[in-house]
């Protein structure tokens, strides 16, 4: 991977010498992850004029780590001493400017006021300037080293809501089933969970974020479940919605072909080339047509990686267009007041058509099943 992470830094070495910058001080987590690989909390990258100059500032050892949870070998790294180090950040201010940089683009959409101004203080000549979310950027288009990290994490979330499915659901808490699902993540392999479960019955199924409580499963619920799994950094997502314990009623096989019918639209307008507020579009335009205007959500989906919720956003103020290999999700959902509601959620990645279309990662049934 050092090769990767070399290029990595290369490009953006390029951007920020075409802005003007010598140099770069990245400090957001995921963007030091992913030109950097994995490092200890707080590390900040200073990107020098040549990479030899570049240099990770870490406020703890990373030695001591497991193997896959070390920064890239070919990086030099330097670690704060003392119990209280200081910050990583402001220290690699000042060895840009012990080294004669004149000009550093920070990432001013991380930094806190306070922070800017210690960068401010430790080196008073050195010219600050905004990268902006060059990294971000960067990181859309994936390789297929991360996107194989996408696979698994998607497996991993599949495999821990298949279990789920086949245990005894009637009369379990929300919460108790979201804590479930969260250590069966873990037990198959996932760093942890890619964000909080959502576990949401009856009235509170199909509510986006929704936070599980102590609400009982009952017989005749809709429940919709949402969660994610991390593997080595990156970040899947899926949602279903199930019934619970009889056939479904009328309104609710209506209610979910019609969520079923917008998901299948957005999957399918996954090709290079598309606008993504198209795609939002054409998910909206069949929950709209249906007289669901009201309460959806503020978008159909969003890029995935190191980070849930990446570029780029798939909502009617989107904009730009998607490119191969950009993993995203795609989620339309309704949500009724009182009643609940039905939310599909997969993760996939965008592929032309020439290698068979959109690749679906998330493969658990989309078929409405009553447990």
């Amino acid at each position: 991977m050092s090769e990767v992470y070399a290029a990595r830094r290369t490009r953006l070495r390029e951007i920020c010498n075409a802005g003007g910058s010598a140099a770069a001080l990245v400090s957001r987590p995921a963007n030091v992850r992913y030109l950097a690989g994995a490092a200890p909390p707080g590390a900040a990258l200073l990107l020098g004029r040549t990479p030899q100059e570049d240099l990770l500032v870490c406020a703890g050892p990373t030695a001591d780590r497991p193997t896959q949870e070390r920064p890239d070998e070919s990086l030099r790294v330097r670690t704060l001493p003392g119990a209280a180090p200081g910050d990583p950040a402001v220290a690699a201010a000042g060895v840009a400017a012990e080294h004669g940089t004149d000009s550093l683009a920070v990432e001013e959409h991380h930094l806190t006021v306070a922070r800017h101004r210690a960068l401010g203080s430790i080196a008073p000549a050195l010219r600050l300037a905004d990268l902006g979310g060059a990294v971000e950027q960067l990181r859309v288009v994936k390789d297929e080293e991360e996107i194989s990290s996408i696979r698994i994490a998607a497996e991993i979330a599949d495999q821990a809501l298949g279990e789920l499915l086949e245990s005894i659901l009637v009369g379990r808490t929300e919460r108790h089933l979201a804590l479930e699902l969260e250590r069966r993540l873990v037990d198959h392999g996932a760093d942890g969970p890619a964000f909080p479960t959502s576990v949401g019955t009856g009235p509170n199924s199909g509510r986006p974020g929704h936070r599980p409580t102590d609400r009982r499963v009952e017989e005749g619920d809709f429940l919709s479940v949402c969660l994610g799994a991390t593997y080595r950094g990156y970040r899947c997502e899926i949602g279903r919605t199930f019934v619970i314990g009889t056939a479904p009623a009328d309104w609710q096989i209506e209610l979910y072909d019609l969520v079923f019918a917008a998901q299948r639209a957005g999957r399918e307008s996954l090709v290079p080339g598309a606008a993504c507020r198209d795609v939002d579009r054409v998910a909206r335009q069949v929950l709209d047509s249906a007289g669901y205007s009201e309460g959806l959500t503020a978008l159909t989906g969003h890029g995935v990686g190191l980070e849930i919720d990446e570029d780029p956003q798939l909502s009617p103020a989107a904009m730009g267009k998607l490119d191969a290999c950009v993993p995203v999700t795609v989620e339309p959902g309704v949500h009724l007041p009182g009643r609940g509601g039905v939310r599909i959620d997969d993760t996939l990645v965008v592929r032309p058509e020439a290698d068979g279309g959109p690749e679906l990662l998330t493969i658990t049934t989309k078929e409405l099943l009553a447990l």
